[in-house]
């Protein structure tokens, strides 16, 4: 026994490059519908943005060598899985769906700076065309 146990994610971070907060919050209020989070003072001075939506919260850093992330990736729960790749693909964002998990449908997306993003929802709360 290791006297410790997960009991959930907190938070992912993602890469930035600096002076790009008002793409991502165009992205991630604006499209998705998260809410931004006040930053620590401290914090706030490094640049960067908060948000959350339900469960899941997303901070994104500022980086100097911002490279966007093409295989790491949040993966993130949602219901309507359909419903957010409609209106992701209305936004102009490109949706590639997946089905190489069994027991899950899923699809891969990018936020506007190209961090790979996965967006899934288990196969028995789909309903299937």
């Amino acid at each position: 026994m290791t006297g410790f146990t997960f009991e959930r994610l907190d938070h992912v971070q993602l890469d930035i490059p600096a002076g790009t907060e008002d793409r991502c919050r165009a992205f991630w209020s604006g499209v998705l519908g998260m809410t931004e989070l006040p930053k620590p003072p401290v914090l706030a001075a490094r640049g960067g943005c908060w948000f959350r939506g339900g469960g899941v919260e997303v901070h994104l850093g500022v980086v100097p060598d911002f490279r966007p992330s093409v295989k790491g990736h949040p993966g993130i729960q949602v219901g309507s899985l359909d419903a957010l790749a409609d209106h992701l693909a209305a936004h102009g964002h490109e949706v590639l769906w997946d089905t190489n998990v069994p027991g899950r449908r899923r699809f891969h997306a990018a936020d506007p700076l190209g961090n790979r993003l996965e967006f899934l929802e288990p196969r028995a709360a789909a309903t299937e065309a």
